[in-house]
């Protein structure tokens, strides 16, 4: 709940659909993987603490103000944060998605080490990461939230690399981002992997979903 969309949009806060299939699922044993952007998930603590259940949070900076241009109908990063400390709190195992990487927005490596130790520091078990990839209007959509760096940016991907539907930014840079942050976590023993990103380079035996620790708790 759920690789393509949210279970904890703001609806979620009054309407509880979530919260009644959650305790539903969990009554009948099912693991749950829980993957969101919002705090709101902390609600459910006393329902999710009953089963055998992954949270991973979006966090694409450390930095409020960049993250409520990125995400504008998401929490800030600071309330993600304090989710996934009570999240630890009350032994949920989090693994948080840095995703998406995108150049000249969040690829500063000082504030990308920062981010990482403070995950290390309150318990996280694994980063995710994956750079943007663009299809229909995303990159015009970027490029007029950021149009100090539109020029640059569709110059990159105007040099890319076609996967599927997307393009993606040029591999060798790719690489270079993922090696960068693989380096990152490693040097605080968090496990590293990254999705759809066609390079072999994440941590050996680990989902990029955070899945491996359901099977592990099981």
């Amino acid at each position: 709940m759920s690789n393509s969309s949210d279970p904890y949009t703001p609806p979620e806060d009054t309407l509880f659909l979530t919260r009644r299939t959650l305790k539903l699922l969990i009554e009948n044993k099912n693991s749950i993987l829980i993957i969101t952007k919002s705090d709101l998930v902390v609600r459910d603590l006393d329902i999710l603490s009953n089963g055998n259940v992954v949270v991973s949070i979006t966090i694409t900076t450390n930095d409020d103000n960049l993250s409520r241009k990125l995400e504008p109908n998401a929490p800030p990063t600071t309330k993600r944060l304090r989710a996934l400390e009570k999240l630890i709190t009350n032994n949920i195992i989090t693994t948080v998605r840095v995703d998406p990487i995108i150049p000249y927005v969040n690829d500063d490596l000082n504030m990308l080490r920062e981010l990482i130790r403070e995950l290390s520091s309150i318990g996280v078990v694994q980063i995710t990461a994956s750079t943007l990839k663009v299809r229909g209007d995303i990159l015009n959509r970027v490029c007029r939230v950021f149009p100090e760096i539109a020029i640059k940016l569709r110059n990159l991907y105007a040099k890319g690399e076609r996967l599927g539907n997307y393009v993606y930014l040029p591999k060798d840079l790719r690489l270079k981002y993922l090696l960068t942050l693989r380096d990152l976590c490693y040097n605080e023993g968090l496990a590293f992997t990254v999705c759809r990103e066609a390079l072999q380079i994440s941590t050996p035996g680990i989902a990029c979903d955070g899945s491996t620790y359901l099977l592990k708790k099981e």
